[in-house]
């Protein structure tokens, strides 16, 4: 089973390095691993996903929350969230049947032609990984040429009571970070 954590982290160098050395120095296996900013300035947020049958999803939560310029890590596996995918496919478009029916497919899953040539298309395509591996397979008839995909993105959906109160403890945190420098004020 796949578990997905999400890491809040200060937006400076360094970070990623010292999460992608935690990974090494503890043998954990990532499935993917997905890095962006928020909406806070300063404030970036990773996207973990573990193979729990390979990897502890607690332990890894556990060592990420010693990380200097780790804020916060939730493992939202168990709660209802969007967890959603990005792929782009470049398919080979042979004549213009072929042509129709990367159409009709991409059509059929809401997916986004961004690109087309006289013998290439490139599909655009989000959504949960299921999906996405469904419309590669339907693709894979006219030849992928290449391919890629972003790793899992997760948002909990709501904010309940509880998560209130976490979002105002989480916010004094980063403000006494902010003062502090890149030292926790405990």
């Amino acid at each position: 089973m796949k578990r997905t954590l999400i890491a809040t982290v200060a937006d400076c160098p360094g970070v990623l390095t010292r999460v992608a050395s935690l990974f090494r120095r503890r043998a954990y296996n990532i499935e993917s691993l997905t890095v962006g900013h928020t909406e806070r300035e300063g404030v970036s947020r990773m996207t973990i996903v573990v193979d729990s049958v390979r990897t502890d999803a607690g332990k890894v939560a556990q060592n990420l929350k010693k990380l200097i310029d780790v804020i916060r890590v939730d493992d939202v596996s168990d709660v209802p969230a969007i967890l959603h995918d990005l792929a782009l496919i470049k398919v080979r478009v042979r004549d213009r049947l072929a042509r129709s029916e990367i159409l009709r497919i991409a059509d059929s899953f809401q997916a986004r032609l961004v690109d087309m040539c006289s013998n290439t298309a490139m599909v655009e395509l989000a959504g949960s990984e299921t999906k996405i591996d469904t419309v590669v397979e339907a693709l894979r008839s006219h030849g992928i040429l290449e391919m890629v995909r972003t790793g899992r993105v997760a948002m909990v959906r709501g904010v309940s009571d509880c998560e209130s109160n976490e979002i105002a403890s989480t916010e004094q945190r980063m403000s006494a970070w902010e003062e502090g420098g890149s030292q926790w004020q405990e």
